[in-house]
């Protein structure tokens, strides 16, 4: 039996990608994360996850890692009137789902409402078959979500690094109710327009506010 587990990491910043990682394992493995002290990414130091992403990539059957950039939320969050950022989410999902062919998948739920999140996902996939557990905290109580969190997290923590040494300063925590990311947004976010969520209100209020001076110099 092979177990699934999806999980992201960077859904919620102005700053950079979103994470999304499937991470399967046979059930028979399952143990061995547990005992190595696998456990949802929230509740590990940076220098614990990193230790264990490589454990985790031992012990797995298959990984997979999608990053999705901030363009491509902008265009799910702004764009099609059919989108928003839950469906592209369940998009990847089941791209992660269909090439790597559990037998179960089990998904930390982005959506208040898990019984529509769980038919939009199934429409898309490959096995109408198969097993889904769909639900809120599946990386607090299914040891392959936490797995995949700690992955996705590692990954969305190397992106920040590598941001930081491109622009020559922190940007904090990349969410906008961190100060120092408040700063770098105020200071940037027109000089590195890649870098943000321009779906954002965060960006959208700092353009709005930019756009209205040059208003006012007339």
């Amino acid at each position: 039996m092979l177990s699934l587990g999806i999980d992201e990491a960077g859904r919620g910043p102005c700053v950079g990608s979103l994470f999304i990682v499937g991470a399967m394992f046979k059930e028979k493995d399952l143990g061995k994360l547990k005992s190595i002290g696998v456990k949802d990414s929230k509740l590990l130091t940076h220098k614990k996850r990193v230790e264990l992403e490589k454990e985790i990539k031992r012990i797995a059957n298959k990984i997979k890692i999608i990053k999705v950039a901030p363009q491509e939320i902008d265009s799910a969050v702004d764009g099609d009137k059919s989108m928003n950022l839950n469906w592209l989410e369940a998009i990847k999902q089941a791209e992660i789902i269909n090439e790597l062919k559990p037998d179960k998948a089990i998904i930390d739920c982005p959506s208040p409402n898990c019984n529509a999140y769980e038919r939009y996902l199934r429409k898309l996939l490959n096995n109408q078959e198969i097993e889904l557990i769909i639900e809120h905290k599946a990386d607090k109580n299914f040891v392959e979500c936490s797995s995949a969190s700690v992955i996705a997290k590692v990954e969305r923590e190397k992106e920040v690094e590598a941001i930081e040494k491109m622009v020559g300063e922190s940007i904090g925590s990349g969410y906008s109710s961190n100060t120092i990311c408040q700063k770098f947004i105020k200071d940037n976010f027109e000089k590195y327009p890649g870098l943000f969520r321009k779906s954002w209100s965060t960006w959208k209020n700092h353009n709005h506010m930019k756009k209205q001076k040059r208003l006012e110099e007339f």
